[in-house]
């Protein structure tokens, strides 16, 4: 094949990628002044360079600020949702929070003077321990007031998180499943491995205890229940029985929340 040849190939292949590009919105402009510039689905052009209030692909979009209150108090609600993303990408099917997008929104938070404080609402399925851990360490050791609004559920990892806010909430009909750590893929089976088991277990299990009202000994009778689960080791509670069990402070929905935050605020400016 000689360069003449080849490079009608090229020019073709190229001329059926704008089209179907162009066809499905994705089609890139013949601007060269401005790379930024694409083509919506109606093939109107777009902007991406300008700023228009909506976070970019990039960024963390489960956050926002909560400041139209006529206490003009500034809240910044911190969404955790789906499963929590580990060092590994998970599936484009699966909703996840990044924690990579979340430390840093965090340390924003705390060093924002205009941020008076954090609401974190949950509904997550757990995830990657270590990344949920880190989260719960960052919102724990805020010094602005916290609280956090159990809605749907909060399992596995998402209980040091429910607990690491300075007050939490538990919505009537929201559950927390308690079970003991696990892993995915390929382990030894050696005495090590049940010795490195047990050490991630103390964390999780240390961390709790120190954030909320529950003993060690009845977390741990909640962690290894075999009665409850029919595919699982571990106990499922709902509602009230997380606050009986002293792990969630009060039942209650959004309205208690951002009232008892709000009254938070109002105590640390005191």
């Amino acid at each position: 094949m000689d360069i003449t040849n080849l490079l009608l190939i090229i020019g073709y292949n190229n001329s059926l990628k704008t089209n179907y590009m162009n066809d499905f919105g994705y089609g890139v402009t013949n601007n060269a002044d401005n790379a930024d510039v694409t083509k919506d689905n109606n093939g109107n052009a777009v902007d991406l360079s300008k700023s228009n209030g909506l976070s970019s692909p990039d960024d963390n979009d489960s956050t926002t600020d909560l400041d139209k209150n006529k206490e003009h108090k500034k809240i910044h609600l911190l969404n955790i949702i789906g499963e929590i993303e580990g060092h590994d990408c998970l599936s484009s099917n699966t909703k996840t929070t990044k924690y990579e997008h979340v430390i840093p929104t965090i340390a924003e938070v705390e060093d924002n003077d205009e941020i008076d404080g954090l609401l974190v609402i949950l509904n997550t399925v757990g995830g990657d321990v270590e990344c949920g851990l880190a989260i719960a360490e960052m919102i724990a050791s805020m010094s602005k007031p916290t609280v956090s609004l159990v809605l749907g559920g909060s399992h596995s990892i998402g209980v040091p998180l429910a607990v690491s806010t300075d007050y939490s909430f538990i919505v009537p009909t929201g559950t927390m499943v308690i079970h003991p750590v696990r892993m995915n893929g390929l382990f030894i089976g050696v005495p090590q491995t049940y010795d490195y088991f047990m050490r991630i277990q103390k964390r999780i299990n240390q961390f709790v205890v120190n954030h909320c009202g529950i003993t060690e000994h009845r977390f741990i009778t909640l962690m290894t229940e075999t009665e409850v689960l029919t595919k699982d080791v571990g106990s499922i509670l709902v509602g009230k029985e997380t606050v009986d069990k002293k792990i969630i402070n009060e039942v209650g929905g959004l309205k208690e929340a951002m009232n008892k935050l709000k009254s938070m605020i109002d105590d640390k400016k005191i």
